[in-house]
């Protein structure tokens, strides 16, 4: 097949180069740096499918020009999938499949990473020390051991967090509408969401974006939060109300923040702006706060990680060529 992919990087080349290679060099792969959207959706013709990540635009819009240049199949290389108009693929014949799972791993460490490099300052020293500043004050942290920690979305990566605070000594206690029998077997157990944000010392979200889940974290699920409790998203930006952070933030209420995405994270992630102002003043107002820590969507990114979603995502190229069905579908009943 031919592939048209986009938001590519080099590493993204490389790895799905790697993979089709794999395959016997059976696609056909063109790579494209820009993002696709209703202007860059011309370069896909004479394309069978179109490689998509977590910020292209896939809209009603945009799929009517893929499919009037002939597209079958949008295979993303994420496992989010809520920047596509599943209904209007659905109607215009359009497949689309999804990395459902590459490396839990990878985004669950992440997370943790991000929960010692606040808790113990890591940030701050960092600077300091390269200034040769040395002094203690202001680094002041605490132990994990003992402290309780609240994941909201038991999938695959929620219980490998969970695993891991267990390995810490924590108490681990979880919200999710379809509870996972590994969690009790691990020694964590399932509470409502007010009661996790009451007793958490760290919150840590690890659930889809999905109409359910939009600002799942807003104004009053920040009120209801232990004073001072450190919160981690690793998941969807979409899934916090960034304004409601921020005022949690000035309260205390919030006592340290990571986030690894960002709702408006499209005009932002995944491209050097060193050169210029951000234009974002809600992203712009985050990044002032010393007990803030922000990464741009970097969680996924490891070696292992790379290496799964490019193999799944040939692999849903070569099904669909085979059997005119990806390996991984996603379909409009995901949204119910």
């Amino acid at each position: 097949m031919r592939v048209a992919v986009f938001s590519a990087r080099d590493y993204d080349r490389d790895f799905l180069e790697k993979a089709n290679e794999a395959t016997g060099g059976r696609h056909l792969i063109q790579f494209f740096e820009i993002r696709l959207g209703r202007e860059s959706a011309r370069l896909a013709a004479g394309c069978d499918a179109v490689c998509a990540f977590v910020n292209d635009q896939l809209g009603r819009e945009v799929l009517e020009l893929l499919a009037g240049q002939g597209i079958r199949l949008v295979a993303l290389r994420s496992a989010g999938f809520n920047n596509v108009d599943l209904e209007a693929a659905r109607d215009l014949g359009i497949a689309v499949a999804r990395v459902p799972a590459y490396s839990p791993d990878a985004v669950a460490e992440h997370t943790v990473a991000m929960m010692l490099a606040l808790d113990r300052n890591i940030h701050k020293a960092y600077v300091r020390v390269r200034e040769g500043n040395f002094a203690l004050e202001g680094l002041l942290g605490f132990n994990l051991r003992g402290r309780t920690v609240g994941i909201v979305g038991t999938g695959a990566i929620g219980l490998c967090v969970a695993r891991i605070m267990r390995g810490f000594g924590c108490e681990v206690i979880a919200a999710d509408p379809a509870p996972n029998d590994d969690l009790d077997a691990m020694g964590g157990r399932y509470v409502a969401m007010p009661e996790l944000l009451a007793a958490s010392d760290i919150v840590s979200l690890h659930c889809p974006l999905t109409p359910q889940t939009h600002h799942l974290i807003d104004h009053d699920a920040v009120a209801r939060m232990k004073h001072g409790a450190m919160l981690i998203n690793t998941s969807r930006g979409g899934v916090v109300d960034t304004r409601a952070l921020i005022a949690g933030l000035k309260s205390g209420r919030i006592g340290n923040l990571g986030l690894d995405v960002y709702e408006e994270e499209a005009d932002l992630f995944f491209e050097n702006l060193s050169d210029r102002m951000i234009q974002d003043d809600v992203f712009a107002r985050l990044l002032t706060f010393p007990n803030v820590l922000v990464t741009g969507h970097q969680a996924f990114f490891t070696h292992e990680a790379m290496t799964a979603i490019a193999e799944t995502t040939m692999r849903n190229v070569s099904a669909f060529e085979e059997t005119g069905s990806p390996v991984h579908p996603v379909s409009v009943e995901r949204l119910a």
